[in-house]
């Protein structure tokens, strides 16, 4: 029986994306599996001690422990509120 588990790790700029997958030890947090992915040195401006981080479209907190095949996306800031921009598009075709 192994102590690792098999989990992704994806993040997307708005002119690249990157997934990484590999293996943690059972335990690990999500935040501690994504400071030791690939991600980092791929987006070296991105600072991912603090990103919002989530698994499969739910946020989680930094101590989330992960499950095999977890996968952590980190969340970008929204450019506008979505509600806002439903309605601004909702102007434009009256």
């Amino acid at each position: 029986m192994t102590n690792k588990i098999s989990i992704e790790a994806v993040y997307a700029s708005p002119d690249h994306q990157f997934l990484w997958q590999g293996e943690v030890d059972k335990g690990t947090t999500a935040r501690q599996a994504l400071l030791t992915s690939e991600l980092p040195k791929q987006f070296p401006n991105v600072n991912f001690q603090l990103a919002p981080i989530g698994v499969f479209g739910k946020k989680v907190s930094d101590d989330y422990i992960l499950c095999q095949w977890d996968r952590i996306e980190v969340y970008r800031p929204l450019l506008i509120d979505p509600k806002e921009n439903r309605r601004r598009r909702a102007l434009k075709k009256s």
